[in-house]
């Protein structure tokens, strides 16, 4: 995949504002989330444990845990009580009515 390919996660209008989605783009489980003209993407399992972010609950730009309560600004990907434990960020755009994500070719 080429370094600025983005890859077509879902409709425009699938991701209300304020809320939260679980995507499925080249194989990863990524969880998308939407503020205004902005929509930010990380990886949906929190490394403590593993439990699947989109079970959780959104606040803001927070998305915290279901499993244990670890908290996650979604903008950065950092754990909150510790901003060097971080989730996989994605790149995101809306364009033509679409979300598309950028997949880095090293990770």
């Amino acid at each position: 995949m080429a370094e600025d390919d983005f890859v077509e996660a879902i409709g425009e209008g699938e991701l209300k504002e304020g809320s939260m989605k679980l995507v499925n783009v080249a194989g990863r489980g990524i969880l998308l989330v939407r503020h205004g003209a902005e929509v930010y993407g990380v990886s949906n399992r929190c490394p403590h444990m593993g439990c699947s972010l989109a079970n959780g609950k959104l606040k803001e730009y927070i998305v915290t845990c279901p499993c244990h309560g670890w908290s996650f600004d979604v903008r950065s990907g950092e754990y909150q009580k510790a901003k060097q434990i971080k989730l996989l960020t994605y790149e995101c755009k809306i364009q033509d009515g679409k979300i598309y994500v950028k997949i880095p070719d090293d990770i």
